[in-house]
């Protein structure tokens, strides 16, 4: 008669780990050890991440300053410029201002534009997005016209409102305004139709109105969608800006590079696009930063987790 099998202690102490935790297994490591060895190996991708970023950047500008150097002559500087020349543009532009005025009252006309373009467009496009989502009747009407006016290249309506509405600000955020809406709109549109259904009902069978309904089911379900899709939308609210400046305007960063075109100054061309990526790259940290407040309930996907 074979014995009976020895019941399986398992021990009350704090330092128990989960058999199926793959950091773990087989290595004794306590809680507090695989917790450190975790972030010890962030640090590490992190460490190795911002190394590799910097050695692009080095190989790209250095490479850059190199086959534009006399001595080297692959890359004509005239056409091409150089990131010295960038550099000194840059600080006539901080030190001496520009002919259309202050660098910084530039820099702040585009910000303006870019910024009310993008609030006017993303508020737009949410209601618009919800609004068509939830009814069949209006999205089936609307949706030839919508897809007509999408159609239309953007500078064609950059130059309508130029002339609709001047060379003043108003031109440019209704220009970066109608580019954001469209972005939005159409995410917005689409999470509003992937919400479940089953929510819905349920949220107005406990007596929810249509706008509890869509304040407490319907939006936070295409948040997702909705917020995705403000990474891309500033940076089309700058186009609409930087476009509309380009077609007509006294001051701005669009203007500053039409005019460095205009009289073959390449290096001023490439110091405009150097600031615009300054201030895309904020509002993207900004954007990502919004996103993790108010999605921090989603668990992070592989982007988010590599700090892309």
């Amino acid at each position: 008669m074979n014995p009976e099998p020895a019941p399986i202690q398992i021990p009350n102490d704090l330092n128990f780990i989960d058999p199926l935790d793959p950091l773990a297994l087989g290595s004794g490591m306590s809680e507090a050890d695989v917790v450190a060895a975790d972030r010890a190996r962030s640090r590490r991708e992190r460490v190795i991440m911002w190394s590799a970023r910097l050695a692009v950047f080095v190989l790209i500008f250095g490479g850059w300053q190199l086959f534009t150097a006399k001595s080297v002559g692959i890359v004509d500087p005239f056409f091409w410029g150089r990131p010295s020349g960038i550099v000194t543009a840059l600080k006539n532009w901080f030190e001496h201002g520009t002919q259309f005025g202050s660098i910084w009252a530039n820099i702040l006309v585009t910000l303006k534009e870019a910024v009310l373009g993008f609030i006017f467009g993303v508020l737009a496009g949410m209601i618009a997005g919800i609004a068509l989502g939830q009814s069949r009747f209006l999205s089936d009407v609307l949706n030839p016209y919508i897809k007509v006016v999408n159609a239309i290249p953007r500078i064609v309506l950059a130059a309508l409102f130029t002339v609709a509405f001047g060379v003043g600000t108003e031109s440019k955020i209704v220009t970066a305004g109608v580019l954001v809406f469209f972005g939005v709109f159409f995410n917005a549109y689409q999470g509003t139709r992937e919400v479940d259904r089953n929510l819905i009902a349920n949220a107005r069978v406990l007596g929810a109105g249509r706008w509890q309904t869509n304040r407490h089911v319907v939006l936070p379900s295409a948040a997702t969608w909705i917020i995705a899709s403000l990474h891309v939308a500033f940076g089309f609210a700058i186009i609409g800006a930087v476009v509309g400046e380009v077609l007509g305007a006294t001051q701005g960063l669009g203007l500053l590079i039409y005019s460095s075109m205009d009289t073959f100054q390449i290096n001023g061309v490439f110091a405009g696009m150097a600031l615009i990526a300054v201030i895309a790259l904020t509002a993207e940290f900004l954007i990502a930063a919004l996103e993790k407040r108010v999605l921090g309930w989603r668990p992070p996907s592989q982007t988010q987790s590599s700090g892309l």
